[in-house]
């Protein structure tokens, strides 16, 4: 795996990229867990298979190359045991800018890339593929991310500026207040996040509040603790919303995460932050 940060005009919208070249002897299935971010992989060989998310069959989807909108909810991912191509994160107002879709189309799902490109994702993934060198491809990402940019719908500056107010107050922000902070109206919030988010506020809060219960639970703080800072109301709540995003009580989450350590955190979509389980097969 190889990683890079983007070009600075891209920052920080796009968070990173990640070239990706595994070749395990067995099959690899994943717990996706919501990550608070957009995920774009652009697959050059074997496809991958993704089950669970809003509409999902109970084949799931597969394709080589994907969109992950922001989850409330776990989805699994998995492959043959061999994968080749490019991940990259990104804010969901970015994604907004670049895949030109309402988000709430991709929220709680998996789409497949080649429905939101205009059909230059087969030039796109040639181009990359065929490409030496990790560090060229991404430069050729960076080229084609800007232009996306450039000509593509413009992002409302109010949303940035909520997501900050709703992760500072860890679920505990009124949406109405957020939204007077940012002088707009909640139903304005509300519109706006659901086309640049893709999720509400409220479903925002959430999610950011497991983010930061996680990062807590993995350096070894108490669940009492946990409740207090991050706002739930009692030990309850928090094991109930923990099992509804991960489908693990936080003991077994913590468990499966400790096989393998240092692979699970090499697979995670963003260096430093806890993002799916290998599970054993």
């Amino acid at each position: 795996m190889v990683t890079r940060r983007p070009h600075p005009a891209l920052r920080p919208g796009i968070h990173s990229y990640r070239g990706f070249r595994l070749a395990f002897d067995r099959p690899r299935l994943r717990l996706e867990v919501p990550a608070g971010s957009v995920s774009v992989v652009i697959g050059f060989a074997e496809p991958l298979r993704i089950v669970g998310g809003r509409g999902a069959s109970p084949e799931g989807v597969t394709c080589a190359s994907l969109v992950s909108g922001l989850h409330t909810r776990p989805s699994f991912g998995g492959h043959d045991g061999r994968a080749h191509g490019i991940e990259v994160v990104m804010d969901p107002w970015t994604a907004f800018r670049i895949l030109r879709a309402p988000m709430h189309e991709l929220a709680d799902t998996v789409v497949d890339l080649t429905d939101l490109l205009d059909g230059s994702l087969p030039y796109l993934t040639e181009a990359l593929a065929e490409t030496p060198g990790w560090g060229a491809r991404f430069t050729l990402l960076d080229s084609f991310f800007v232009t996306r940019l450039r000509t593509g719908p413009a992002a409302a500056a109010g949303v940035p500026a909520a997501w900050q107010q709703l992760a500072a107050q860890l679920g505990r922000a009124r949406p109405a207040s957020v939204a007077a902070q940012v002088g707009w109206s909640e139903r304005a919030l509300e519109r706006r996040f659901q086309e640049q988010v893709g999720l509400s506020p409220k479903s925002v809060a959430r999610v950011l509040r497991f983010r930061r219960s996680l990062r807590l639970l993995e350096a070894g703080r108490r669940a009492s603790a946990i409740v207090e800072i991050c706002g739930y109301y009692d030990q309850a709540h928090f094991n109930r919303e923990f099992k509804e995003m991960t489908t693990r009580s936080p003991s077994r989450f913590l468990a499966e995460r400790e096989h393998g350590a240092r692979l699970q955190a090499q697979l995670d979509r963003a260096e430093g932050q806890i993002t799916s389980v290998v599970l054993t097969t």
